[in-house]
């Protein structure tokens, strides 16, 4: 990582119920580019004595003029409590979690089926159409 490229941390708050430490984290990085995710989560790992694959770092904004970005960061005490409080998507960003490609119509169609029927079944109607949009 380069020299010019300072990271701080602040906010620490250790969540021992999602098993995990969240923080907000301040990187000044004049005169480059926003600096790599991939990147920060080694150096925050190391700074936080965890592993590097448990750092969960989103949210990050620049400000304007560059210069400065600011975002959040999750680090998780296992890859078991990870895997289940973190949201599917941010699994899919760090390629832990295969996203299930459905297709927008197939989506669309099982919500317009599932609003078609009313009463106790429409639940067990919903659930067969996702089921029937996803095999396709």
């Amino acid at each position: 990582m380069s020299d010019s490229v300072v990271v701080k941390t602040r906010k620490f708050k250790r969540n021992p119920l999602l098993s995990r430490r969240q923080m907000i984290v301040d990187i000044i990085h004049p005169g480059r580019a926003t600096v790599p995710k991939s990147e920060l989560q080694e150096v925050l790992g190391s700074m936080h004595k965890a592993d590097s694959k448990l750092t969960i770092l989103f949210g990050f904004k620049t400000k304007f003029g560059g210069g400065k970005s600011t975002g959040f960061c999750l680090i998780y005490d296992n890859e078991e409590s990870m895997m289940k409080f973190e949201p599917k998507h941010r699994l899919v960003r760090l390629g832990l979690f295969e996203k299930k490609e459905t297709s927008r119509k197939a989506i669309k169609e099982a919500k317009n089926k599932g609003l078609k029927i009313r009463g106790t079944g429409a639940s067990i109607a919903k659930h067969k159409a996702k089921r029937a949009a996803q095999s396709e």
